[in-house]
C-alpha cells in the first residue's frame, strides 16, 4: 500500500503562535503515524515560486494522511496557525511503481 504525504509550503508571520501550532499538531501527527521527511532546511528555488518554509510529512498510507488533516486534533492545532501563517498544503498518495533503472 502506498504511503500518504502532506506537502506544505508556509510563510510564518507570528512566530509565537506558530510555535503553539507546532506543539499542538504533535497530538494528531502521533495519532496518525506521521513522520517528518522535510521540516524547514535550506532550499533553492529553481522554477516557480516558493514560501519561506517547506515541509513534507509521511503517513503510513494515503487515508491516514487525509484522516489526520480532517481530525479534531489537527483542527485544534490549526486554530493556533490561523492568522500566524499562510500555508499551501497538498495531500498526495505516494508511488510504489517501477523506478528508473528497474
Amino acid at each position: 500500500m502506498a504511503k500518504g504525504y502532506w506537502i506544505g509550503r508556509v510563510d510564518v508571520s507570528g512566530a509565537e503562535a506558530y510555535q503553539e501550532y507546532v506543539k499542538a499538531n504533535a497530538v494528531a501527527f502521533t495519532k496518525f503515524g506521521a513522520r517528518f521527511i522535510i521540516r524547514g532546511g535550506a532550499f533553492e528555488i529553481r522554477e516557480g515560486t516558493s514560501r519561506s518554509r517547506n515541509v513534507v510529512i509521511e503517513f503510513p498510507d494515503y487515508q491516514a494522511a487525509l484522516d489526520c488533516y480532517d481530525s479534531p486534533e489537527y483542527r485544534q492545532a490549526m486554530s493556533f496557525r490561523e492568522g500566524a501563517s499562510i500555508a499551501d498544503i497538498v495531500i498526495v498518495e505516494g508511488y510504489d511503481g517501477p523506478q528508473p533503472g528497474d
